[in-house]
């Protein structure tokens, strides 16, 4: 049975039709199961094991001492924007004006307010299939239509550009890239990715996973483009998520309507987590990449283990901390298949019927924890599927 309750007709026919982040009731069923005293090994959410460095989280004490304290510009503190403006250069080699970006409570809230800056109602924004849970529903909030393209695991995930041109129309507003993606863990080509921002719709390129590559080269569309909005943020490479800090990167002529969104509804993001951001970008690099060098020896890990279950993987995941394997030959409802793990396993994974009906048949791992954790969760995989308890599963 799926968590929740019946719904009273006087709430709103939006709130009422938005789908359920389903990693979320994975985790929270889960909490529940460990409240009863059951242990269980946590491969269902994406948040890094890691503490924030010691270095950061300093830097947030130096400024609550200082009384850093107060409303900062909507836009964000203007040294933490010249930080990102020359992080960008550095990384990038692309010139970004501090007065481009707009920093906010992580990135939900800067997706919120470039769907609210861009689409009229009934506006497309073109996503792939799979894609992040939460896309969709991002989209529709703001009265747009997500329109979705297939993406196949024999290709990497990766969109093929073509078929974004056949799906580009009058109402065609923006096509959204991900890379690292989440659910998949894969990277769109340079070669794709240049390909794409020749097209005449804004880009939205999410890219929160960078800096957490293991093979190959992250890009940014903005060294392909201008015509681009960017979404990125500290909570995945800094271990950061609970500080909430996030920012956009959006074309000039947007950044005044923008401003006065996040002046609406969000006054400005933490103040001190701003202070905080300023040292993860200038002084946090060792610390980030012990992280990621930790990261790839889980992903290894993983990608072995899950192979020697019989999961497929056609095509290895190189970035941020995601597997999306393929279990279609164990059973084809991902949530049944999901919860049934998590029930008798002890195991939280993600159905991947989260994702899209793509990745209907696969469920998304996490190696965001321990090797030694990864390897326990493995191990009562193994003995479910040795059990074959999943040929039970909706009987």
């Amino acid at each position: 049975m799926r968590p929740g309750g019946p719904e009273s007709a006087s709430v709103s026919r939006r709130a009422r039709e938005i789908s359920p982040f389903i990693a979320m009731d994975v985790l929270e069923t889960a909490q529940v199961m460990e409240r009863s005293g059951d242990s269980i090994i946590h491969l269902e959410v994406g948040e890094p094991d890691f503490d924030t460095p010691a270095c950061i989280k300093e830097a947030a004490v130096r400024a609550l001492r200082e009384g850093k304290t107060h409303y900062t510009d909507s836009r964000g503190i203007i040294e933490l924007r010249e930080a990102l403006s020359a992080y960008y250069f550095q990384n990038y080699r692309v010139n970004v004006s501090p007065d481009q970006f707009i920093i906010t409570s992580g990135t939900s809230p800067a997706m919120f307010m470039v769907f609210s800056a861009l689409l009229e109602p009934g506006q497309e924004i073109i996503i792939s299939n799979p894609h992040y849970a939460c896309y969709p529903n991002f989209i529709r909030f703001a009265q747009g239509e997500p329109v979705e393209i297939l993406v196949r695991e024999e290709d990497g995930f990766q969109y093929y550009p073509e078929e974004i041109r056949k799906h580009i129309g009058p109402r065609t507003k923006g096509i959204f890239i991900n890379s690292p993606s989440n659910p998949t863990g894969t990277l769109l080509s340079e070669e794709r990715m240049e390909e794409i921002s020749r097209y005449e719709p804004y880009i939205i390129s999410d890219e929160v996973y960078h800096g957490l590559v293991y093979e190959g080269k992250e890009h940014s569309i903005l060294e392909f483009t201008d015509r681009a909005f960017v979404l990125n943020g500290f909570s995945k490479l800094y271990a950061m998520t609970g500080w909430r800090l996030g920012y956009l990167i959006a074309p000039k002529e947007f950044i005044r309507p923008l401003q006065k969104i996040h002046q609406n509804f969000f006054i400005s993001a933490n103040s001190v987590a701003q202070w905080a951001g300023i040292t993860a970008l200038t002084q946090a690099r060792e610390e980030v990449a012990r992280m990621r060098n930790l990261y790839d020896q889980r992903r290894k890990v993983m990608i072995k283990r899950l192979k020697s279950l019989g999961f497929g993987l056609k095509v290895e995941p190189t970035g941020a901390f995601y597997v999306l394997a393929n279990a279609r030959s164990f059973h084809p409802d991902s949530y049944k298949l999901a919860f049934d793990i998590l029930k008798k396993a002890k195991v939280g994974v993600t159905p991947g019927i989260d994702f899209g009906t793509g990745a209907e048949g696969y469920l998304r791992f996490t190696y965001a924890n321990s090797v030694e954790r990864i390897e326990e969760g493995m191990d009562r995989l193994q003995q479910y599927l040795k059990r074959e308890e999943y040929k039970a599963i909706g009987e």
